[in-house]
């Protein structure tokens, strides 16, 4: 089991990066909440990760912290949740604001997150409820808090900036968005001085 990787970031696609750890590159996938918090290129992070070993595939998944990791590790033990509806979910919100929408039993919230219908939102509900209960008021942070993205304020911004529109729309149909629902979240919210992960987060917060 792979744990945890530290090493330079190389490269940064949403939701996919590349790490650099002795030599190595690790290819991992993130939700767009961790995403937002990596640091500039070539400097060294250190990402929590989750292995996943398929038939066809061997996959990880990276999260800022040992909280987000451990939410997505609940999240795939609910019947009809796989790793990639577990990574919208955590792209949409933030570990404290799932279980705040866990706490409220708010159904309408959760099934507007892509690939989340009403019956798998109220059974998301129900299991996650029992297995939050011990987690305490910690992680239970308001829905009205947003994810901090200052650390990329002065990472440089694409020349072309119908780059940025792009690369926002691509990370959103591989979160489960529908290409036709990705292009029109991603214009609403669109400015050209506005990187592509800036984008996702402002698309994604108008869908939510």
């Amino acid at each position: 089991m792979i744990g945890r990787l530290r090493g330079i970031l190389v490269e940064k696609q949403a939701p996919e990066i590349l790490i650099e750890c002795n030599g190595i590159g690790y290819e991992v996938t993130l939700p767009m909440t961790s995403f937002y918090h990596l640091p500039q290129l070539e400097q060294e992070t250190i990402i929590y990760t989750h292995f996943v070993v398929r038939e066809d595939a061997q996959l990880l998944y990276g999260f800022a912290n040992p909280t987000e990791r451990k939410l997505f590790r609940l999240l795939i033990k609910v019947n009809g949740v796989g790793p990639k509806l577990a990574l919208a979910i955590l792209s949409n919100m933030s570990a404290g604001q799932f279980v705040h929408c866990v706490n409220l039993d708010d159904v309408a919230t959760i099934v507007k997150i892509p690939g989340v219908g009403k019956k798998t939102a109220e059974r998301l509900l129900i299991e996650m409820r029992d297995r939050l209960k011990d987690w305490g008021n910690d992680i239970a942070t308001p829905m009205t808090d947003t994810i901090s993205v200052d650390n990329q304020a002065e990472e440089a911004k694409f020349v072309i900036a119908s780059s940025n529109k792009d690369d926002a729309i691509t990370a959103l149909v591989s979160l489960g968005y529908k290409p036709a629902q990705a292009d029109k979240a991603v214009k609403a919210v669109y400015k050209q001085d506005l990187s592509s992960e800036e984008l996702i987060r402002d698309a994604l917060k108008s869908m939510v």
